[in-house]
């Protein structure tokens, strides 16, 4: 009892702080990805060859850029990133420095997501939208996307989890959060309670983002 309270005494603001920046870098990481990476999604499925207004070459354009992205290892986008963090954000460090090469690493996987989703509406839905005469993106935004709302808010749990692992991984190259504290304490001071205790709290906020997408998704489908 006393070692657990010895441990908290020590470490219990270390991890809270952690914890609060590594929820920071993924919701806030997240939220601009979604922002992103639905524009580009409804423009890939909208221009696709069975689209709402095929265009062949730019959709195939589109769809290189996305996958090109998408295929560049976190870490590296990361470094590669660099110079222009710096110049968006001023620093390239902590919450506020490991942001941007986070959207740019999520948006693609993202846009990738909805525009599948959107694949799966019912195609009855679009035609009865086109019957009344809507307009492109009245369509997108009356039909598509509220049919599609379930099959997406699946995708948030996987978009969240894998930026998670980011941000972990962020945290090797002075991000902050639960991967800075892991690799700053656990790897480095050989203190394996500190290692324990965060690869834990990452399985908590892992199960919390599953079972709460997943709650979500079931109340708002009603197909």
């Amino acid at each position: 009892m006393s070692s657990a309270q010895d441990f908290l005494s020590n470490y219990g603001k270390l991890l809270l702080q952690g914890t609060i920046d590594t929820l920071s870098m993924l919701f806030i990481s997240t939220a601009l990805a979604y922002a992103l990476g639905i524009v580009i999604g409804v423009v890939l499925y909208v221009t696709s060859p069975s689209g709402l207004r095929p265009k062949g070459v730019f959709n195939a354009v589109l769809g290189w850029i996305v996958n090109m992205t998408r295929s560049i290892p976190f870490i590296i986008l990361l470094v590669a990133l660099m110079p222009a963090t710096r110049a968006l954000v001023q620093t390239t460090i902590g919450v506020r420095g490991v942001v941007p090469p986070l959207v740019v690493s999520a948006a693609p996987f993202v846009a990738r997501m909805i525009e599948q989703s959107l694949a799966e509406v019912p195609r009855d839905s679009i035609e009865a939208a086109e019957a009344c005469g809507a307009s492109v993106p009245r369509i997108v935004w009356s039909a598509l996307l509220p049919e599609a709302l379930p099959s997406i808010v699946r995708g948030v749990s996987i978009t969240l989890i894998s930026v998670l692992g980011y941000t972990a991984i962020a945290g090797a190259v002075g991000a902050g959060g639960l991967g800075d504290i892991a690799i700053r304490y656990g790897y480095y001071r050989y203190e394996d309670e500190i290692m324990v205790v965060t690869v834990l709290l990452l399985i908590v906020l892992v199960q919390l983002i599953q079972s709460t997408c997943d709650f979500i998704s079931n109340r708002i489908d009603h197909r």
